[in-house]
């Protein structure tokens, strides 16, 4: 028998199926050790054969198993190919997707509890110890009542040295099982909730129907609760679920309401865990101790086996697209393991993703709407403050008037307000006012941002700090001028204005501790009057029922990026930051600050009317011939060396010149040039951009353009980039 072993080597080179001898017990999905290239390396059986098209005599045997049940089931190996094929990415690349490094790696080992158990009868005991040790009765007797107990526990319920001597006695039997290390969760009642008429057809049309949904309810319609219906319905048919949100800040909130619905039946998966805790969590998953399954976006990878139904939350969020290598799209991963199990996939937002709503307009995606709040609530009132104004009657602060009464007044009647601002730090640049000198990195082609705080200058994308600028390093002044403000500056602002008000601060730089969303999320849930400041992870899916007042102090922000998508990015974060007010009674209000009043996003935004904005944005996005009515390649050419990033690049776009003279008119744009950012982590980038009809033909003749191994050079290939960085 042979075995087509795949090589846990990530280099083009060696990226196919090698042959080798299978031992008597391998089987396909196995992890196993084989000689290569003059070294033993750990590869992965993906099928087995009982003949080989090599020469059989120079064929070499596996080396070991390295375990007795297969780590890939048959799922997981498909998965692996489609991902492979549709993503044109390395089968090795997309077994690490499948496999944690946790698994692959045997680098955690389980953790094990020791308990205790009576070794004879009550009596028995008791006769043994005489009634004189006290303490050795009082634990024989809770013994003998809950019949067994972690050492640990009854240790610190009674004195260690009593129940050592009892195990030294042979009165105490200590045994050892494997425990999970699952995260903390705190426990709250969430009581089952009667659903609306709306609600109630939606589980209705979506459950045990093969097709893919998709959900547009308006914030505090009562999705999650429609989720978990659904998911109710697939565990009682003996099916398991997969549940995607696009934040980790979102999980646990969501992980306490999911635990209640579903005890010991839950098992979470995000980057926030620690190595022994995403072991456990994998294999509680592997083992079928947890059906539901719930986690960002590498969730969707999760060892579940016969799925009920897979629903991604906030369908429209940008991070559910993978940016660094592997490169993939959960939508794309989702609709093949829905495909595979004949499930419903969901996919579920307020303001959906453009190409989404476009399909199921088109029929390819069956729309279910839930169009009001529960209980009837309104949606919070926006009003839109124009900047530009409050500049000329002299206001130059980042708050405007209005923004200010309606917080001073949310505090006043002891509510919750959240402001946000896109930005974290505290302040987006430095520069000189004598001579215009602006702090960069050395290292990327960008300003630094100012951390008072830790009193640095911070790179965001390479993470390199330098010391603040005291006096301009070129004409020495000390006359240093501050960019836009970030989360940072508003907090520091805020405590001046209202020292009294606890203020919490969420972005990057507050949560990066095992814990930091979930402490941060705590106390503010538990603060009455609050403000909570924050980034885009403050803006979905948390359900506050306290929260009367949002301000969102630079709506402007993602609206002139040079990104055909700033326009709908621009809409979801507006509609989604204001869904956080007015939850629980019609007192939601909301101030958003432009510099942009009569932009059509903003009047659509302030109104909650996503059909006028799809209407008006898909008709520009015709006009100019933009997704989704054409694709978007980007091959993306980094270096150390300038000169040899261009030169591959040159090289690379005359190869794409030729595809457009073969595919005529279906190609409507290309064009090579610098990337918007020049240069990150000392590799200086440049692009070359394509747009063209959708075709999976066009598609694959530029990946093999792209396929080639210049030295020194990166090559990546990216379909409808998130951004043009």
């Amino acid at each position: 028998m042979y075995a087509q072993v795949v090589v846990d080597i990530s280099n083009d080179a060696v990226d196919r199926v090698y042959d080798y001898l299978a031992l008597p017990d391998t089987k396909v999905g196995m992890r196993v050790k084989v000689p290569f290239s003059g070294r033993i390396v750990m590869g992965y059986v993906i099928n087995l054969s009982e003949h080989s098209n090599f020469d059989e005599t120079k064929i070499k045997p596996i080396i070991t198993n390295l375990e007795s049940v297969p780590k890939l089931k048959v799922e997981a190996l498909e998965m692996c190919q489609f991902l492979a094929k549709h993503f044109f990415l390395r089968l090795t690349d997309c077994i690490k997707l499948v496999l944690p490094a946790c698994v692959r790696q045997d680098n955690v080992s389980e953790k094990q509890s020791a308990i205790c158990s009576l070794n004879m009868d009550f009596d028995t005991a008791i006769s043994i110890v005489g009634k004189r040790a006290k303490s050795q009765l009082s634990i024989i007797a809770y013994l003998s009542e809950y019949g067994e107990d972690n050492l640990t526990h009854l240790n610190n319920l009674f004195s260690s040295s009593s129940v050592k001597a009892l195990i030294d006695k042979g009165i105490i039997n200590l045994s050892k099982i494997r425990t999970y290390r699952s995260p903390s969760v705190e426990k709250i009642n969430d009581d089952r909730k009667q659903l609306t008429a709306s609600q109630q057809f939606a589980v209705d049309s979506i459950k045990n129907v093969d097709r893919t949904f998709l959900l547009q309810g308006v914030t505090g319609s009562g999705k999650t609760e429609v989720y978990m219906n659904i998911i109710e319905d697939a565990l009682a048919h003996n099916k398991s679920a997969i549940m995607l949100v696009p934040e980790i800040s979102l999980t646990p909130q969501m992980m306490q309401r999911f635990n209640s619905r579903f005890p010991n039946n839950v098992a979470v998966l995000h980057s926030g865990l620690s190595e022994g805790e995403r072991y456990d969590e994998w294999e509680r998953i592997f083992n079928g101790e947890a059906r539901v399954v719930l986690g960002a976006r590498s969730a969707i990878f999760a060892p579940v086996e016969n799925i009920g139904v897979i629903i991604i939350d906030e369908e429209h969020d940008s991070s559910y697209i993978s940016e660094s290598n592997p490169r993939f799209n959960t939508h794309d991963v989702a609709e093949f393991r829905a495909r595979y199990n004949h499930c419903p996939l969901v996919l579920g937002s307020a303001t959906p993703n453009i190409d989404s709503y476009k399909k199921a307009l088109d029929g390819k995606f069956q729309l279910v709407r839930l169009p009001e709040r529960i209980n009837n609530l309104e949606m919070p009132h926006i009003e839109i403050v124009d900047m530009l104004i409050e500049v000329l009657d002299g206001n130059t602060s980042a708050f405007s008037r209005k923004l200010l009464s309606k917080l001073e007044e949310c505090i006043k009647n002891k509510k919750q307000a959240i402001l946000f601002i896109n930005r974290r730090g505290f302040a987006s640049f430095v520069m000189c006012r004598e001579c215009g000198y602006r702090a960069k990195c050395d290292d990327c082609e960008v300003s630094l941002v100012y951390h008072k705080e830790d009193g640095e200058l911070k790179c965001h994308f390479c993470g390199k700090r330098y010391r603040m600028l005291t006096n301009c390093p070129n004409c020495h002044s000390d006359k240093i001028k501050y960019g836009a403000l970030g989360t940072e500056r508003v907090c520091n602002e805020l405590s001046e204005m209202f020292p009294e008000v606890p203020i919490f601060r969420m972005d990057n730089d507050t949560t990066r501790g095992k814990n930091g969303h979930k402490t941060i999320l705590s106390k503010f849930a538990n603060t009455t009057p609050s403000i909570l400041v924050g980034t885009q992870m403050i803006a979905k899916g948390h359900d506050y029922p306290n929260v009367s007042f949002v301000g969102i102090l630079d709506a402007d922000v993602s609206l002139y990026n040079s990104d055909y998508k700033s326009n709908e990015r621009t809409f979801e974060l507006v509609t989604q930051v204001a869904g956080r007010a007015g939850r629980k009674n019609n007192d939601g209000y909301v101030v958003l600050q432009t510099y942009a009043p009569k932009h059509y996003v903003y009047r659509f935004a302030r109104n909650y009317d996503y059909e006028g904005f799809y209407d008006k944005e898909i008709n520009l996005r015709h006009t100019t011939m933009f997704p989704p009515f054409t694709t978007i390649l980007r091959i993306l050419v980094s270096s150390v060396s300038d000169n040899r990033a261009k030169d591959v690049t040159k090289k690379l776009y005359d190869a794409c010149q030729e595809l457009k003279v073969k595919f005529g008119k279906n190609i409507v744009f290309l064009s090579a040039m610098p990337a918007p950012i020049k240069r990150i982590q000392t590799k200086f980038r440049y692009q070359i951009l394509t747009r063209f009809v959708p075709s999976d033909e066009i598609i694959s003749d530029f990946y093999k353009i792209s396929d080639i191994i210049e030295k020194d050079v990166s090559i990546f290939v990216e379909i409808n980039p998130n951004n043009l960085r």
